[in-house]
């Protein structure tokens, strides 16, 4: 099989601001995967917090043609060697293990889902995303998002209540918070409180990673499910953080792709834990291939591609907030001309 990349400059509809950082712009990088008669698509969305850029995911890739193998479904095997290989490369083993997904699917003639053995008519509504920003910002773009049931607001900055009086004020859709770990142990537990007065349906990772006392605090102070995000990247997470949240939120780019996102999901629901998928600023190869999964979670925060302005491929669609996942063999992706 041969492989083949390409970094991708994806632009952002509006400047994305989170506890941490702020972007305009994302480098991706896209892999292609071929049998010599069809080719599988994947997607690398590294993150600086993981300790991955394009760069390092270009450098990560130049290691992987030997091991790919000659057939696209010894995924089980191909998955072994990258972990091997690449134990510091999430985003990179994402983008190849996408593409064998998609190769191998399409080899059957099969959507991912029905290949997984899953109903499309399952799928969930998604949230939009709404990065931190000036009060103003935030009201104009809950209007720009007035389709969407369910929103994800991202907190974590001085103006967290301000933020959320213009939102309530402003829409009365579902609302789900992720602070991405920018509050600390007393700001969590007053916040969770305060949230209350707002209809939250959950609060993401209010704490950074660590400190199991902490994060207990917080959960017995909150009257709405709390879920792990960057405390959780593969499945021997889960179980550290069993007692301490609700549910956990799956990326494939912090865990390495689809095959290890089916481990995550089985390993928390064996915990008792509810399931979010979510995602980076993705296009929709990856967002697609993490749409297949979905109706398998309680929640989807797959909303990556629609915060872009230069999408390159068409995939899922959203209709009315829900997921609905395409027909066609593989992951369903298609070049925009």
């Amino acid at each position: 099989m041969r492989l083949s990349t390409e970094t991708v400059r994806l632009d952002l509809i509006h400047p994305f601001r989170i506890a941490r950082e702020v972007s305009d712009h994302k480098h991706n990088v896209l892999v292609r995967i071929s049998d010599g008669e069809l080719t599988g698509t994947g997607e690398a969305a590294p993150s600086r917090y993981y300790g991955e850029d394009a760069g390092s995911v270009m450098r990560a890739l130049e290691k992987v043609p030997p091991l790919l193998g000659g057939d696209p479904f010894e995924l089980e095997e191909t998955t072994d060697r990258l972990a091997s290989a690449l134990p510091s490369d999430p985003a990179a083993r994402a983008a190849v293990d996408i593409a064998m997904h998609d190769l191998a699917a399409q080899r059957l003639g099969v959507p991912l889902y029905r290949w997984l053995g899953l109903d499309p008519a399952k799928t969930p509504v998604t949230s939009f995303t709404i990065g931190i920003d000036e009060p103003a910002t935030v009201r104009r773009k809950v209007r720009e998002a007035a389709g969407y049931p369910a929103l994800k607001i991202k907190l974590g900055s001085e103006k967290d209540l301000e933020i959320m009086r213009t939102i309530r004020d402003e829409t009365d859709a579902r609302i789900r918070i992720d602070a991405n770990g920018g509050w600390t142990s007393d700001q969590a537990v007053e916040m969770v409180g305060r949230l209350s007065e707002f209809g939250v349906e959950l609060v993401e990772q209010p704490l950074p990673p660590g400190s199991p006392a902490d994060w207990h605090r917080v959960r017995e102070a909150a009257s709405m499910p709390v879920f792990a995000d960057e405390s959780v990247l593969v499945s021997p997470d889960v179980p550290a953080m069993a007692g301490l949240v609700d549910g956990v939120n799956i990326k494939l780019m912090k865990c390495g792709g689809v095959r290890e996102a089916l481990r995550l999901i089985h390993t928390a629901r064996a915990h008792g834990m509810g399931v979010m998928i979510g995602c980076m600023i993705e296009t929709s190869v990856a967002i697609t291939a993490a749409a297949h999964l979905s109706p398998l979670v309680d929640y989807a925060d797959l909303d990556g591609n629609l915060l872009i302005a230069n999408d390159p491929f068409s995939g899922a669609a959203v209709r009315q907030g829900r997921l609905v996942l395409p027909e066609e063999p593989g992951i369903g992706i298609v070049p925009r001309s």
